[in-house]
């Protein structure tokens, strides 16, 4: 396993691979493929079935359409788009140089997914999860080649985060540590390297805070919208704990903090308030309504 911490990581020299492909079109897969597709990869998206795939299609198009638009890209939309193809079979990541999985954080879904991913690979490409919890060094050990595996958790919304978390498995090669930082800054955001453990460090320490935000609602201290102004206004977050739940989902959150209570204690117990929210289906914006009212 690399060491994270003592001298300074070495300089690097920003770059993308040529070739990227994602499994899983989705919110953040048809991101990770915009991202890579705006700093010149080609980039292949590959879902479960074709209404999927015309939908991964139509989100990567759109927002590529909405960068040139707003002046941050520039370029010819149908050139750019020449470099992006989705598919229903997952052969089409064969000459891939990266594999990001991004489907949704269920181990046994993710398991099933890297294992047939890793069979279409070319021996020394590298594969990727986007996992925002799970375990990299679990994950891995369910592979056939757990030295050519690492995560990479990007953040929603990726076209506009500057940030993605590199995560060290035990039997991560130390190259393809360098490797994600280069390809990190070469889509212009900033990498910061951890080694595995449960919730990494940006996930351990949002859903921290978030809980006890929870908390602090369930117990009427103050409002949500006074907690998240809190937090904004005192401490200069971009976006208050619970709105930013509300963004990531609930459900979504409730997940990961039941994993982190599993692994790290009852610190990380979901609040009641989540669990209830969840079960009446207050999943933040995408059902209109969480900690606010998004309708």
């Amino acid at each position: 396993m690399t060491e994270t911490t003592g001298a300074s990581a070495p300089e690097i020299t920003p770059s993308v691979p040529a070739t990227v492909g994602v499994l899983g079109g989705g919110r953040m897969g048809a991101g990770i493929a915009h991202a890579f597709l705006i700093k010149g990869s080609d980039v292949v998206v590959v879902e479960r079935d074709e209404a999927a795939a015309e939908a991964a299609q139509e989100r990567v198009e759109s927002s590529t359409a909405k960068s040139l638009e707003r002046g941050v890209l520039d370029g010819n939309l149908d050139a750019i788009l020449e470099r992006f193809t989705v598919s229903v079979d997952r052969k089409a990541f064969a000459d891939r140089e990266l594999v990001v999985e991004a489907v949704p954080e269920d181990w046994n879904l993710k398991v099933e997914s890297l294992r047939a991913v890793e069979r279409n690979l070319a021996e020394g490409a590298v594969l990727a999860s986007n996992t925002s919890s799970l375990s990299v060094t679990g994950l891995a050990r369910e592979l056939e080649r757990p030295q050519r595996f690492l995560g990479l958790h990007f953040f929603n919304p990726v076209p506009a985060s500057t940030l993605v978390e590199v995560v060290i498995g035990e039997q991560t090669a130390p190259e393809l540590v360098d490797a994600a930082r280069s390809w990190t800054a070469g889509l212009g955001k900033t990498a910061v390297v951890v080694n595995d453990a449960p919730g990494f460090a940006s996930s351990r320490l949002g859903v921290a805070i978030a809980l006890e935000a929870m908390r602090m609602v369930e117990e009427g201290v103050a409002t949500a919208e006074d907690i998240d102004n809190a937090m904004v206004l005192g401490y200069k977050h971009p976006t208050g704990p619970l709105r930013t739940t509300d963004i990531v989902g609930l459900d979504v959150r409730l997940g990961i903090a039941e994993y982190l209570a599993s692994t790290l204690g009852e610190r990380f117990e979901p609040p009641a308030i989540l669990r209830d929210k969840v079960a009446r289906g207050e999943l933040g914006r995408k059902s209109g309504k969480g900690f606010f009212d998004w309708s």
